[in-house]
Order: structure tokens, then sequence, then C-alpha cells
């Protein structure tokens, strides 16, 4: 039987410009597809506005384009797919598998940090709610490539996970998990922050009847207190005109070994040079390192 082309993807959310920790997934996922003679596609994940900057999504494809990170196919907007999200929603609803939750945070927290089901039979009305999804058979592992059988907390597991928030935007891992389907993804590579979602995507793939895609979770670039390099923590933004310097740090830190010189070649010579030698066997298997720089 012949086996699918492969295809990944980079997905980053429009809260800020890119900065080395998002460069380290955009690479990372870019040589994998690529080195499988793969297509590498990207999608804009703004769907919480509340978190996102006014021109972000510009300045991240703008760094792409610079580092030679071109994608393959159209670009996806995930603030395009609003209804097929509700849809999905609605279907759930009056089918029984997911119900209206009135419960905050703050009453989570107060009762153990983990929501018990209290809603699951109120049979509450949509005003001011938050729609969970129920757990029936939950995902207590997952294969990762690089770290191999990986657990999922039970308590975490067996939770019934919000798809819908109170403020009436969707959840990441159903948006995600449907827009993955739609683009006939069949492997995330992504950031080792990610690898404790990942149990309740694969819930929503066999939710959903589909097959589960293949999951690579990639070191996390950290600051020297060991905290994650993200926007949130004012991350510095990658300088655009230091594409080749940018490039070859990054696959360093992936486990790859650029010649000297490498880096004042084009980012098309580079990425060439990435591709043949990415290997699986040279990445780190830590689940955070500190940047180096």
């Amino acid at each position: 039987m012949t086996s699918k082309p492969y295809v990944g993807r980079f997905a980053p959310s429009p809260s800020g410009p890119l900065h080395f920790g998002s460069l380290i997934a955009a690479l990372g996922s870019y040589l994998q597809a690529k080195s499988q003679q793969g297509s590498w596609l990207v999608r804009i994940e703004d769907i919480d506005p509340p978190r996102e900057i006014p021109g972000a999504a510009d300045a991240i494809l703008r760094t792409l384009d610079s580092h030679g990170l071109h994608w393959d196919g159209e670009l996806v907007y995930q603030s395009d797919r609003l209804e097929t999200y509700q849809a999905q929603i609605d279907r759930w609803i009056e089918s029984g598998d997911a119900y209206y939750c009135q419960c905050t945070r703050k009453q989570i927290k107060e009762s153990g940090g983990f929501y018990a089901g209290t809603c699951r039979d109120l049979s509450l009305s949509p005003d001011g709610t938050a729609v969970r999804l129920k757990v029936d058979k939950p995902v207590l592992e997952f294969q990762d490539i690089l770290h191999g059988s990986t657990p999922i907390p039970e308590q975490l597991a067996w939770e019934d996970f919000i798809i819908r928030r109170r403020d009436g935007l969707f959840a990441y891992n159903l948006a995600v998990v449907l827009d993955d389907i739609e683009a006939g993804i069949t492997e995330v590579v992504r950031g080792a922050d990610l690898i404790e979602p990942t149990g309740r995507q694969v819930f929503l793939y066999h939710k959903l009847g589909a097959t589960p895609v293949s999951y690579l979770h990639l070191p996390l670039a950290t600051g020297e207190d060991g905290g994650k390099l993200s926007k949130q923590n004012h991350a510095p933004a990658i300088d655009n005109r230091l594409a080749g310097h940018n490039l070859c740090h990054a696959m360093r830190f992936l486990g790859l070994n650029p010649y000297a010189g490498l880096a004042h070649a084009s980012p098309t010579e580079i990425l060439a040079w990435g591709t043949e030698n990415w290997s699986l066997s040279t990445i780190p298997k830590n689940t955070s390192i500190i940047a180096p720089f």
C-alpha cells in the first residue's frame, strides 16, 4: 500500500513578531517536511483577538519570507473558519456529546484544579457559558517520534475540556484538529510546550472518526532563567537582516553542525544544506534548552 505524501505545517499565532523559539518550530517543521519531499503549509492562528497584535501576522510572514521559509499552497487564517468550528460544536451539542458549563476558573482552582464534570447533567442554557466536550475514552498516552511513549496526567486526560470559551471564542484544541484534518496534515512538528494538549487532540481525532497525525515535539528554547521564550515575556524579535546567522543558530540548536561560513550563504543555500543533513537522531531529546545567545 502506498503511504500518503507527507504534509507538515507551521501555525503561529499573531500575538507578536517571530522570536528565536518560533524560528526553531518553523525551521524544524520545514526541514522535517522537505527532507521527506513533503509539503510545508502555513496557517495563521488568529482566533484569540485579545492576545493579537495589529500587524503581527504580516510581520511573521515577512520574517518567514526573508529566511527563505516559503510555504506551499494557500495561506490559511483560522479567522476565516469560524463557521466550521461552530458547526461541529452544534453537532456535538445536539448529539449530547458536548454541553454548556458555567464553572469559572476560580471555582475549578478552588476544587482542586481539575474540572469534575459539575455541569454535565444540568442542561444549562448557552447564555454566558462555555461549551465542554464529554471525555468517555481518554487518551492516557501517545507516541512521540522523538520522545517515544509519552504519558498524559490521568486527571487531565479524564477532564471534559472546553471547546468554546465563555467569551464565545473557540478553543485552540478544537480549531487546530479541525484545521489539520481539513489540510490533510500527516505530521505535526512543534515545541515541547505543547506536549500536554496532545492527548486532547488525539482524543478529538478519534471523536471525529479521523486518523491522528504523527507528533514530533522539539526542544523548547528558554532564557537563562529557564522560562520559555515567548511573545508574552517579550522575547526579542528576529532581525530579518541576519537571516543566515539566525538559521545557522537554529540549526545548531536542533543538533545540526553547519560548516564555517554557511551563515554567509543565501537562505536558499542554507536551507538546502539543512534539508540534506537533517536527521532525527541528532535532535536533542531535552524538552527545553537555553537559547544560544
